[in-house]
């Protein structure tokens, strides 16, 4: 029996070129998450879905608050005709993130007719599909899909995933400015888009 053995050198560069690679395909991804998110379009659509974040009391998040001033221009210039927001309970004593949107967009003269919610959701997958289930109680099917920049491509990747016809509608500006919170937003996003391509979670 032959005990064949790889040579030392040979391993070293097999384990570095096999890290390479994965270095390689890792800060490739995250470039196109950059990339993706820092393009516009004018497209019109039947909805803007806005992508649920942290509330602070009975008032939207900083984060929260850019999601749904931009949905609320998309509204106000014509590009969408509703408004989906989504977002459940974060802390016991809060109100659902889509509630503390939609008030929000109440004070800013968005008809309440043209404002839908779901406040179930916790996660993007499910702010998704549960949007998605009230769209098609009100017949429609096509979506701006509002998020911060860098949360776009996976969010776009996970809508086209459940057969929307959706489309990116990233915020304008973001309150991840500093190169240190878009690093980490960055990494963040990079490693849970990698878990939605192999688990569609």
């Amino acid at each position: 029996m032959l005990n064949y053995k790889i040579p030392q050198k040979r391993l070293v560069f097999v384990i570095l070129a096999l890290i390479s690679a994965l270095m390689l395909v890792i800060t490739s991804t995250a470039s196109s998450i950059y990339l993706y998110g820092n393009s516009s379009n004018n497209i019109k659509a039947d909805a803007a879905i806005v992508l649920g974040a942290a509330v602070w009391g009975e008032e939207p998040s900083p984060v929260f608050r850019e999601r749904i001033n931009h949905a609320i221009n998309l509204y106000k210039n014509g590009s969408v005709k509703t408004l989906i927001f989504t977002g459940g309970v974060g802390e016991s004593h809060e109100p659902a993130e889509a509630i503390v949107g939609k008030n929000y967009a109440l004070a800013q003269q968005v008809k309440a007719g043209d404002i839908f919610t779901e406040t179930q959701s916790r996660t993007t997958h499910q702010n998704l599909k549960n949007a998605l289930e009230v769209a098609k109680a009100h017949q429609l099917t096509k979506f701006l899909i509002v998020s911060d920049p860098l949360h776009m491509k996976r969010a776009v990747l996970m809508a086209r995933g459940l057969g929307m016809d959706a489309h990116p509608s990233p915020t304008p500006t973001t309150r991840y400015r500093s190169f240190h919170s878009q690093m980490e937003f960055l990494s963040r996003e990079t490693y849970f888009y990698f878990v939605y391509l192999i688990f569609k979670i």
